[in-house]
């Protein structure tokens, strides 16, 4: 059984960080197309076209008869055959991990496999995969118990995978919206030691402002995404403090590109949608990359909450489709950016969320109760993308499919 996690002891301010390594980087296509689906939450492996059994690792080439190979959802259930304790490496990233457990595992789907180990299997146990990214982006296995044990989440090796919030500290970037205050209650209940909430005016009065006052672990911050000055001074005060960033902060309004919308809006929108993400990027990033590997209460992710509408526009709402395309663009070259630092950046795209600015948008909208588990769930399981909404969940299947006909299908 796992030990519970302890929180972190106050850390001396004179002790430097620990420099944040990472694993060696992807070099094969074949592995950097597992690591998009990994960071989709899905398990899969390449299935031979011709003979048809299942192979790993990534290859470009079936081993058995050298047909093509596609990427299948396989089953996630395996048998641990053996295991070994890592105590030496000439790594940089594992030497600051070790002793670190690994192991052979027999999948259902066909391959053995090597295999990252949590603390709670042994050999001979039925054990359950899951596809991760570490803190490189690259893809990799690791072997879960089949059924939930106390305190699994705090196992020393899978947190390395993931960014799980307990006692961590963490910025909601605007917290007058009903979205980022959902989003902070559904952080605490996760285990989040302090939830800093963004107010971009504090001298007008919102609606929670009770609710906020009134819970533990909540603190209100001054942050306006579109003042460079706010966003560098909110940095200078907590940049080596916060380990998460959640962007909720958003400017949603209706309008076409030649009538219904005013050229005043769509400034607005970028302000706050694309420039407001990369002054945040900007002032907070350095700091976060720092803080890679510092223990317990290390800085770990990045997480934006986006539109799915950035893959495709929308005809009633081109400017703020615009706006959350360029949003997407930039999460994309923080990704990569911070990869090099061991700081995970995912987007949660969803569909029309169920507010004032979608009140002539029908029904299916996402309640923001929803996103906000959609975000826990990015940090608990250390993914990349997922999409929230059954619109959100359609238009991401439809685009994998046939991307200019899902634009079409979404304008005309």
């Amino acid at each position: 059984m796992s030990n519970p996690l302890s929180p972190p002891k106050r850390k001396d301010p004179l002790t430097p960080s620990r420099l944040g390594h990472v694993p060696p980087r992807l070099r094969s296509r074949a592995a950097k197309a597992m690591a998009v689906r990994a960071g989709q939450g899905r398990f899969v492996l390449q299935v031979c076209e011709g003979c048809s059994e299942a192979t790993y690792p990534p290859r470009d080439r079936c081993p058995h008869c050298w047909g093509e190979l596609r990427w299948a959802d396989q089953p996630q259930t395996a048998v641990l055959l053996a295991e070994t304790v890592v105590r030496a490496t000439t790594d940089n990233f594992f030497r600051e991990h070790l002793p670190w457990r690994i192991g052979t595992v027999q999948l259902d789907a066909g391959p053995t496999a090597v295999a990252h180990l949590h603390g709670d299997v042994a050999i001979g146990d039925q054990v359950r995969m899951r596809l991760v990214l570490d803190r490189g982006g690259n893809p990799a296995l690791f072997a879960l118990p089949l059924k939930e044990t106390p305190h699994m989440q705090d196992d020393p090796q899978l947190r390395v995978f993931t960014s799980a919030p307990k006692h961590r500290r963490i910025l909601v970037t605007d917290g007058r919206t009903r979205l980022g205050q959902d989003v902070a209650q559904a952080l605490l209940a996760a285990g989040a030691g302090t939830v800093f909430l963004g107010n971009s005016d504090p001298l007008l009065r919102h609606d929670g402002e009770e609710w906020i006052a009134s819970t533990p672990n909540i603190d209100m911050v001054p942050l306006d995404l579109t003042d460079s000055r706010s966003v560098s001074e909110l940095a200078g005060t907590l940049g080596g403090r916060v380990d998460i960033i959640v962007n909720t902060a958003g400017y949603v309004r209706p309008g076409g590109v030649s009538s219904g919308s005013r050229l005043a809006t769509l400034q607005t929108a970028m302000d706050i949608n694309a420039f407001g993400l990369l002054r945040l990027a900007q002032s907070f990033g350095p700091a976060l990359g720092a803080r890679s590997d510092d223990g317990v209460n290390s800085a770990a992710a990045f997480v934006d909450i986006n539109s799915i509408y950035a893959m495709t526009g929308n005809a009633g709402f081109a400017g703020f489709a615009a706006s959350a395309a360029a949003r997407l663009s930039l999460v994309a070259g923080l990704r990569g950016e911070m990869a090099s630092v061991g700081i995970r950046v995912a987007s949660v795209l969803c569909g029309p969320i169920d507010d004032a600015w979608h009140q002539a948008v029908p029904p299916p909208k996402v309640a923001t109760s929803r996103v906000a588990q959609a975000v826990v769930q990015v940090l608990q399981d250390g993914l990349e993308q997922v999409c929230v909404g059954d619109v959100a969940e359609d238009l991401a299947a439809r685009w994998q499919q046939d991307p200019f006909l899902t634009i079409r299908e979404e304008n005309l």
